[in-house]
């Protein structure tokens, strides 16, 4: 039986949860992807961010399978133009750096499944990037 993307993600998605440095891996990443990225998050509360990003990825995913947008809405105007200036291009190096943090922390993770993290996330991304 084949999985629809929604449904793989969700299920790579708990699996890295259950990775206690999957968060800590990820902020390492990203951060060091770009100076424009680690320039944003210099008096961020880094405890506090990864609750935000477990959040924010699970309602990327819940979005994908058809949960209404009114939390990427929300979220879209907080990284707004007016608010924390997240410039869409600083997206790309965001995913970029999940991907790469997924395929470390799940093991059952190929090259197709992140296409897969790919297509889901970038429905969502495109809400937030929206509202810039």
């Amino acid at each position: 039986m084949h999985m629809t993307d929604d449904n793989l993600v969700f299920q790579s998605y708990g699996r890295c949860c259950k990775s206690p440095a999957f968060f800590d891996d990820f902020y390492t990443t990203f951060l060091a992807s770009s100076p424009e990225v680690s320039e944003k998050f210099i008096d961020t509360d880094m405890s506090a961010q990864k609750h935000l990003l477990r959040a924010g990825i699970l309602n990327l995913v819940l979005y994908a399978r058809g949960l209404p947008p009114t939390k990427l809405q929300a979220l879209a105007e907080s990284h707004s133009r007016g608010k924390l200036d997240i410039k869409p291009h600083l997206y790309n190096y965001w995913l970029e750096a999940l991907l790469s943090t997924i395929r470390k922390h799940d093991a059952e993770m190929d090259q197709s499944g992140l296409e897969a993290w790919r297509r889901v996330l970038n429905k969502g991304i495109e809400v937030i990037k929206g509202g810039y």
